[in-house]
């Protein structure tokens, strides 16, 4: 029986929800799936200019985890892009590092500080929010 996955640490979840090709006119059902700890290791070695061993420490996960996160976030960035697929921002195996919640009204995610009682959207100031899990 194969070890369960512990959770991958991601500093907040990805901004968006998807990404769809611009100007291909064939109706395309399948999508790659990003999951969480792969945005986030995108965002630590490519964006942030990490290494893989600093990155690893930020998510809580070994060096040699974090490079196959990476690699297969890299396969599937590369997969959409030639293959002309959708991507989707999919939660996966993550732990966000504090208390994000997001807005049913206008899929804004945001934390609220633990001193403020009301949990509304800033955003769009919508009750209509819930936990990200």
């Amino acid at each position: 029986m194969a070890r369960p996955k512990t959770l991958r640490k991601v500093v907040k979840p990805p901004g968006f929800k998807g990404y769809k090709p611009y100007g291909h006119q064939h109706a395309q059902t399948k999508c790659v799936e990003l999951l969480y700890e792969e945005n986030e290791a995108i965002k630590l070695a490519d964006y942030d200019l990490m290494t893989h061993q600093q990155a690893s420490e930020v998510m809580g996960i070994s060096r040699a985890t974090f490079a196959r996160i990476y690699e297969r976030a890299r396969r599937k960035m590369a997969e959409a892009l030639v293959e002309v697929k959708e991507i989707k921002a999919v939660y996966g195996h993550a732990l966000l590092d504090k208390s994000w919640l997001i807005c049913h009204n206008c899929n804004a995610r945001f934390t609220i500080p633990e001193t403020i009682r009301n949990r509304n959207c800033p955003v769009c100031k919508s009750f209509n929010v819930e936990a990200l899990k």
